[in-house]
């Protein structure tokens, strides 16, 4: 049970600093006289973000709990693909993504899970991982070759982007993913990734920073010697 829920917290967490590459595009609605031309500018305003950092609150669904699970954190990201996730205070779980692998860190337990993010390794994950390595589309031919846009639809005060994975094997696993924007200013406020056991994980952000300096030693935690550090998808660990 461990293996799978920290890795697909681990993939969430790499899912969700994907989708913040999103957070400082200008977004513009797709209408039927002008799609193509509207998501152009959509793809085109992602070159403004340098970093960005947010306060969250989490929402996670699952169909064998009535309620909803529900904390807060933090996240720090830094283009192309630094990101650090941090979940309760003090933090109780805390993501970091490295060159080559993620770090899953749960402080309590002084146990770290190591994740890599190239190779054969990641099984059943690996076509997910690959099409959130390659970073979202820059182009309408990226876009194209690797999503189905499902929709891009005001609701009060957001715009709601869902996209499918054209991946058959990547859909299994992460269905849809919906990207919500403020409709006032523009920025990321929500993201939400399906699972293919129906489950949700919704990440609501607030007090968002555009382009702060941040530091570098967020994205290289130091470890205790006391640590048990894990790798689950191998055999062996230590």
């Amino acid at each position: 049970m461990l293996r799978g829920n920290g890795l697909r917290f681990g993939i969430w967490i790499f899912s969700g600093a994907w989708c913040l590459v999103l957070g400082a595009l200008a977004f513009a609605p797709l209408n039927a006289a002008e799609p193509a031309t509207a998501l152009d500018k959509f793809l085109s305003a992602q070159t403004n973000l340098q970093s960005w950092s947010a306060d969250l609150t989490q929402i996670r669904r699952l169909k064998t709990l009535i309620q909803p699970l529900t904390s807060t954190g933090r996240v720090w990201f830094v283009a192309p693909n630094k990101f650090r996730w941090e979940i309760g205070s003090p933090a109780q779980t805390i993501a970091v993504r490295g060159a080559d692998e993620m770090l899953v860190i749960y402080p309590r337990l002084k146990r770290v899970e190591k994740y890599p993010l190239r190779g054969e390794a990641m099984g059943q994950w690996k076509d997910t991982l690959a099409l959130l390595e390659a970073g979202f589309p820059r182009n309408r031919a990226d876009i194209d070759q690797r999503f189905k846009i499902i929709s891009v639809m005001p609701s009060n005060d957001v715009f709601n982007a869902i996209l499918q994975p054209k991946s058959a094997a990547a859909r299994r696993m992460m269905p849809q993913i919906t990207i919500s924007f403020a409709a006032d200013n523009s920025r990321l406020s929500a993201t939400e990734l399906q699972f293919g056991d129906g489950a949700t994980m919704r990440n609501e952000f607030r007090n968002a920073q555009l382009n702060p300096k941040l530091d570098d030693s967020l994205f290289t935690p130091k470890l205790e010697p006391d640590y048990k550090i894990v790798e689950p998808m191998k055999t062996g660990s230590r």
